[in-house]
């Protein structure tokens, strides 16, 4: 079984988020982290070769971005993936969920051959949530998403989700595209042997020519012509009084607000 996760750099929630003089979201490796979402994946990705049982089986980290997103394929690497690529190049630069999914969708038909493509069902950055199925349509391949249980069995998957209260159980055969929650399993921690054996693999890296997307940018469908810092949080309004006033002061912003 070969199996391809696709995982992604992002911001880390508590830090400072902030864009470039592009419109392109700040990444560091100082305060970006894997996408937490993405460990599920891995971690699904590891419970499937496992589930496979004998066999050759293969787990490929795959990503887009700059050079600070190596550090989401080596986390991938430490979790228990055999090999890691990454695809970077300027015409690919701020792409977005249409041209993210275009290069992710390239060098999964370049790898070949591939049974599984795993992603978290959705990047904290963006909460899009739309690169799995953005994924299985360029792939024309079925889709089960905002899985929260996944199991193989007889050559297909089978997934369960809980959709506004209902219970769905889906089955895929082969090749399927996958998106896990955060409830899908527990990611393992690595130990450090782990760590320092993934800092020696090599993660390769390809071009936007090396998966035929020399116009990189033309699959791009979005394009953010401006951005604004959050306002400040309004400073609390506090209401001493002993009488009413409170609870008429809480009924007014709620209405007002079209709270209630």
């Amino acid at each position: 079984m070969r199996i391809v996760v696709c995982v992604k750099h992002v911001p880390d929630l508590q830090s400072t988020r902030g864009f470039t003089a592009e419109h392109r979201v700040v990444r560091s490796a100082d305060d970006g982290t894997m996408n937490e979402v993405d460990e599920n994946a891995v971690e699904a990705a590891l419970a499937l070769v496992a589930a496979a049982g004998d066999g050759e089986h293969e787990i490929i980290a795959l990503t887009l971005g700059p050079d600070v997103a190596a550090d989401a394929v080596r986390r991938a690497l430490q979790m228990g993936a055999d090999r890691g690529i990454r695809i970077t190049d300027d015409a690919l630069a701020g792409a977005d969920y249409f041209g993210t999914a275009t290069a992710l969708a390239a060098a999964i038909r370049r790898i070949g051959d591939v049974d599984v493509v795993l992603t978290g069902m959705a990047a904290l950055d963006g909460l899009g949530a739309v690169v799995p199925s953005l994924l299985a349509a360029a792939l024309d391949l079925p889709q089960l998403t905002v899985v929260q249980e996944l199991t193989y069995s007889d050559g297909a998957l089978i997934a369960r989700r809980e959709l506004d209260g209902v219970t769905e159980t889906l089955r895929a055969t082969l090749p399927a595209v996958v998106a896990v929650t955060d409830l899908a399993n527990t990611p393992r921690l690595p130990k450090f042997k782990e760590i320092m054996a993934a800092r020696a693999k090599e993660i390769e890296v390809l071009g936007a020519a090396d998966l035929g997307l020399a116009d990189g940018a033309s699959t791009n469908r979005t394009e953010v012509l401006r951005t604004d810092p959050r306002p400040p949080r309004p400073e609390p309004e506090i209401v001493t009084d002993s009488d009413s006033s409170g609870g008429r002061a809480l009924a007014d912003y709620l209405i007002s607000n079209d709270l209630i």
